[in-house]
């Protein structure tokens, strides 16, 4: 007996889910008390109201969700923006012109009347937190797990309403450790944002794909805008007359510079990790998901960047698509290689075992593991067919307007579907062509269109396919092994189709019938996929459905198993902090990186006219003259480009401010290194570090480079 109480203590201890040193994306509303005592170990001057605070002003209203999926943070009391120049991308991609390129060669208004305005781009300003568990809990009572979303869903609407009611707030309900436990986050939202300065794209991208993910880093990585407000100081849409916005809190910016083991804290959104995956998920992606992904976004960026390279407008056109699917292309490659260097699946199958063994008599979680272990069973034959429909097929831009095209044919086929139905199907599909065609490129899209038709022949078990479109194919194009076939083809798709053809799209709308849809090549060959995968769908249904109850179930036993563990939740765009310190690494044997790289390893790297590693003329005179002004780091008597932290962040933590534990703003996080990108699914204490832009060399950027000292003026520099 007493043999059997020790395996299972050690089994334990291998599972226990202890936040290791610097691992950890911790939500400031619920910071515990043995978190916050480690942060001011580690430095911290700032109490935990100073951090989180609905009635006083704290450092959690000086941080916005910036657009769709990044962090940006305020740093003026007039309401100025700073994020990353990633994130800005496609704000100043579309602000831009062949004539008035600011993507390639830079901006900054010289004052508030040359601020761009940049449509249908917002930030979003947290509130409050509140946890209501216990009121979605309620509705619960008695659901099975097919029910459990539909009244969750139902749940989330009741306390939303309630909670916004007249106050013009939005809000959102989260689930946290795997719906055990939820948040409604309340949020306030502007909408009328300028673009205020940017650097040129071969500074504000310097090293391009080939230094992605990669330390040493000589990125300036950032970009600036401003939140305008009525004059009331409420949002309100676009209006010359909007006065830049009063916040109630903004970062003071310190350029005393860092060193190494100095404190840093990151706020931000951190978009997703999944720390909490089990063995077999880590096995269908680095065996399956992933792979798939890296060679299907291979195939379209080589595609995109032929083109991109031949002529300016096609760059500027493709700028922001080609960025977004090449910082995850190479991101998924390093995962899949870090994964399995590190033994993660290993680590995970130990973990479950010792869960295995406490829950053998607990009826509740007894099964889990072998029903997660029939789940991906069933379903592991089919992911690879759904990888390449999405990342593949419907990679094709044309084939995914195309496929858009499905709810058109839906109206025009349904019997007795009412006239309001066709008219609002064809409306919106005509809106959506004018803007697809704007970002269209046809050249680079009749490659993807092509090089996906085969992959998916190749590569996708015969069974799975769409038997007719290949056997048509074949018929009138030839032998499906040969290339020529599909670029044939694919070049007959692009000149036949009528979204391309504004004669016959415009009869079209104007006369929709079905029988012209369906004959129409692109919309066939996007049908003939989804069609196809329609057989697919239910299983893959069933799949997510069971393995999100079984998530629930299985962390619900974790915690019950190792109740004094320190946890946090895993990353879902909710405001959180990570904590750690400026330090070097030793990646491998022999190779130590120092904590900070410099302008002179940008000059080291320069290659006149090349597309990655390009310099404004200007740049190069300044380094020269070692004219660094107040931004020169006394110790290396250089600017600092980039600094390394060992903070824990991940994808939406992009343009996060990284801050001294004074409260000020350091530097502007933008990146993971190589070696620890693993970290959505177990982070590496001992190699993990994020890219930080060091914010000396952000306003030398904007001072020396940009001559844009009324934006210096406006900041509050802490020296």
């Amino acid at each position: 007996m007493r043999k059997k109480l020790m395996v299972l203590l050690l089994l334990l201890s291998v599972s226990i889910k202890w936040a290791k040193a610097d691992e950890g994306m911790w939500l400031p509303y619920l910071l515990g008390q043995q978190t916050y005592n480690d942060m001011v170990k580690r430095g911290l001057k700032l109490t935990k109201e100073q951090l989180y605070s609905i009635n006083k002003a704290s450092l959690k209203d000086a941080i916005v969700i910036f657009g769709a999926g990044c962090t940006g943070e305020i740093v003026s009391a007039e309401g100025l923006v700073f994020t990353n120049h990633h994130c800005g991308y496609g704000a100043i991609a579309a602000a831009s012109s062949v004539e008035h390129n600011y993507l390639k060669n830079g901006f900054y208004a010289k004052n508030k009347k040359e601020e761009i305005p940049a449509n249908k781009l917002s930030v979003q300003f947290l509130v409050k937190v509140e946890d209501v568990t216990k009121e979605v809990e309620a509705s619960l009572q008695g659901a099975t797990a097919a029910d459990r979303a539909k009244k969750e869903y139902q749940a989330y609407q009741g306390i939303i309403a309630k909670a916004v009611a007249n106050t013009g707030y939005e809000a959102q309900i989260v689930p946290m450790f795997k719906n055990n436990q939820y948040l409604l986050f309340v949020y306030e939202r502007y909408t009328d944002i300028r673009l205020v300065g940017t650097p040129p794209e071969n500074v504000g991208k310097f090293g391009g794909d080939t230094d992605n993910w990669e330390w040493p880093r000589h990125t300036g990585d950032f970009s600036i805008f401003r939140v305008y407000a009525g004059k009331d100081g409420k949002p309100a849409p676009y209006a010359a007359d909007n006065v830049p916005l009063k916040p109630k809190h903004f970062l003071p910016v310190s350029i005393k510079g860092v060193k190494e083991n100095d404190y840093a804290m990151i706020f931000g959104y951190p978009g997703g990790t999944n720390r909490y995956e089990t063995s077999y998920g880590v096995k269908l992606k680095t065996s399956i998901e992933s792979p798939s992904l890296v060679n299907l976004r291979d195939v379209r960026l080589k595609a995109m960047l032929e083109e991109m390279k031949k002529d300016p407008a096609v760059k500027l056109q493709l700028a922001s698509s080609y960025a977004t699917i090449a910082n995850y292309w190479k991101f998924f490659d390093g995962e899949t290689k870090q994964l399995e260097k590190h033994g993660v699946l290993a680590d995970k199958q130990k973990q479950e075992a010792a869960f295995s063994t406490w829950a053998q008599q607990k009826p509740e979680y007894a099964s889990v593991m072998k029903d997660y272990e029939q789940a991906y069973k069933a379903w592991t034959p089919y992911a690879k067919q759904r990888m390449y429909l999405n990342e593949g097929i419907l990679g094709s831009p044309v084939a995914a307007f195309a496929a858009s095209l499905q709810n058109v044919e839906n109206a025009l086929v349904t019997p007795g579907a009412a006239k309001d139905a066709v008219k609002n199907a064809i409306e919106a599909a005509d809106k959506a062509r004018s803007g697809f065609l704007g970002v269209e490129n046809k050249a680079s899209d009749q490659k993807i269109l092509s090089a996906t038709a085969r992959m998916f022949y190749t590569d996708i078990a015969k069974e799975q396919q769409p038997a007719d479109f290949y056997a048509s194919l074949k018929a009138k194009y030839g032998s499906l092994d040969e290339e020529n076939t599909y670029r044939l083809w694919a070049a007959a798709l692009m000149s036949n189709t009528i979204i391309f053809n504004d004669t016959k799209w415009k009869a079209f709308v104007a006369n929709p019938d079905a029988v012209t849809l369906q004959q129409d090549p692109a919309f066939a060959y996007a049908s003939a996929f989804l069609k196809n995968n329609s057989k697919y769908l239910p299983l893959y249904s069933q799949f997510a459905e069971k393995t999100k109850e079984l998530g629930r179930i299985y962390l619900k036993g974790v915690i019950e198993m190792t109740p004094g563990a320190n946890r946090y939740p895993d990353a879902n765009f909710t405001m959180r902090l990570s904590y750690g310190q400026v330090k070097p690494y030793t990646p491998r044997d022999a190779v130590s990186y120092d904590y900070v790289c410099t302008m002179k390893g940008v000059l080291d790297k320069y290659v006149p006219g090349d597309y990655e590693f390009d310099l404004p003329e200007n740049y190069v005179n300044l380094y020269n003259k070692k004219d660094f002004g107040q931004y020169k780091d006394a110790k290396r008597n250089d600017v600092v480009v980039c600094f390394i932290t060992t903070n824990d962040i991940t994808g939406g933590n992009s343009g996060s401010p990284v801050i001294n534990a004074n409260g000020e703003l350091i530097g502007l996080a933008f990146d993971g290194n190589y070696e620890a990108l693993s970290h959505k699914i177990q982070f590496d204490s001992k190699l993990n570090r994020t890219i930080c832009v060091d914010v000396r060399y952000v306003l030398w950027c904007v001072e020396k480079l940009g001559g844009a000292k009324n934006i210096i003026d406006e900041l509050k520099l802490v020296k």
